[in-house]
């Protein structure tokens, strides 16, 4: 008789980050719609690629499905982060962090020493995965989403370049690839 017990386990899905191309705009665009109430305009993500401040990043599945990505500016020595989003089929799975981790890393590669980025005041989930990563409140901009007036919180990540702070993206850097 067969030994089938692999076959009721779980399949793990690999998920991998990768510089943003342009024949990844229009998925781009499509997670977008889904995510954003204001999607950007595709072209603007052309107009990125272009940008030498910035770097986007797309997570894709191993089959090539794009479910999510993510982009930062450096400019001079910060980071900011321009956008994060993940398939909402696909939340819950580190993909995020996994974009997060990345563009922290490029940001640092470019020369930033501390990070900045406005986040819903609704969204705690993505609050929280900035806590994590060292990422403080700092103030509040009113009715700064111009979708619903909600207000947003400015966070900022200060001495990217410490020890202790590479440590930290090292020690993250591995969990996500285990």
């Amino acid at each position: 008789m067969p030994h089938d017990s692999d076959c009721d386990l779980p399949t793990q899905t690999r998920y991998d980050v990768f510089p943003m191309r342009p024949s990844d705009i229009e998925a781009v665009a499509r997670l977008e719609r889904r995510c954003y109430t204001l999607p950007w305009n595709p072209n603007s993500y052309i107009t990125e690629l272009g940008n030498t401040n910035a770097f986007y990043a797309v997570a894709k599945r191993s089959d090539g499905d794009l479910v999510g990505y993510g982009g930062i500016w450096v400019i001079v020595d910060e980071l900011h982060i321009t956008t994060l989003a993940v398939d909402p089929e696909t939340r819950g799975q580190k993909i995020g962090e996994r974009l997060l981790n990345a563009m922290m890393d490029e940001g640092i590669k470019r020369g930033a020493t501390r990070a900045t980025l406005e986040v819903r005041q609704s969204n705690k989930v993505a609050q929280a995965l900035y806590h994590k990563y060292g990422f403080l409140d700092v103030a509040q901009r009113k009715a700064y989403y111009s979708d619903n007036n909600e207000n947003a919180i400015i966070m900022w990540a200060e001495e990217l370049v410490s020890p202790e702070y590479q440590q930290m993206l090292h020690e993250f850097r591995v969990r996500l690839a285990s």
